[in-house]
């Protein structure tokens, strides 16, 4: 069950990371539900995240906290007062918001974890349909050096450790690639992606379906249904690419 937009004007939410695309949408997306949004960003007044103070509702029930993840009392001062947090950063400063959450009592933490967390693992047989509870291998990750994903998986990890720990509830949101307009003016990877389909920058494909996801579509919804709980794997759309001329 949802919970209705009339019971949850004013309660206050904090987006760490609030300049980023996914988090940006849901500053946006918070606000028009009628949320209090206090957004963490490491400098305010940086015109990249000027379009979150232009949001629609920003100048009655946005603020924005000059907050460094790695500093443990800037965190805490954002969250304070707090009954929900959206996090999506590496190990030491997901401690330390996970942390910071459980001291300012919030209600759940939504985090973002992406699906490098999940799928990179050799030893999984072709045919095993990976769902949430799959995991990428460490070793793996590190083997091949991608250390993206390695940092990620570990992260994730800790977040879960803390969650358990300190009795935080949490619900993470495990997305393919993400697409949707940008609210800021930079271009980002999901974007990128596009661009090389469209720019013929990309001489060749990889011979496989390519899955997407809509920005909007997960994180308030399981920060509002009440019996959400552990991992959801988001995928709403399978392309395959094929080149042309």
């Amino acid at each position: 069950m949802l919970i209705d937009t009339s019971a949850i004007s004013g309660e206050v939410v904090c987006v760490t990371g609030a300049g980023g695309f996914i988090a940006s949408w849901l500053v946006k997306l918070l606000l028009e539900k009628g949320y209090t949004v206090r957004g963490t960003v490491r400098n305010p007044d940086d015109r990249k995240n000027a379009h979150l103070k232009n949001l629609e509702g920003a100048k009655e029930r946005l603020s924005l906290f000059s907050a460094d993840l790695l500093d443990f009392d800037s965190l805490k001062a954002a969250i304070l007062g707090c009954h929900g947090e959206k996090v999506e950063q590496a190990i030491i400063g997901t401690k330390n918001v996970m942390t910071a959450a459980a001291e300012a009592n919030v209600q759940r933490v939504v985090f973002t974890s992406p699906i490098g967390t999940v799928y990179m693992n050799p030893n999984r047989h072709p045919d095993t349909v990976v769902d949430e509870s799959c995991w990428s291998d460490l070793e793996f990750c590190k083997n091949t050096k991608n250390w993206y994903c390695y940092a990620k998986t570990m992260a994730e990890q800790a977040a879960w450790e803390v969650a358990k720990e300190k009795g935080v509830d949490l619900v993470v949101v495990n997305p393919i690639l993400v697409l949707g307009s940008l609210l800021q003016e930079g271009v980002n990877a999901s974007v990128i992606h596009i661009m090389k389909y469209l720019t013929g920058s990309a001489k060749t494909y990889v011979n496989a379906v390519q899955v997407y996801v809509d920005v909007k579509k997960t994180h308030v919804l399981v920060y509002e249904t009440p019996s959400a709980s552990g991992r959801y794997i988001c995928v709403e759309s399978m392309l395959h690419p094929w080149r042309i001329g």
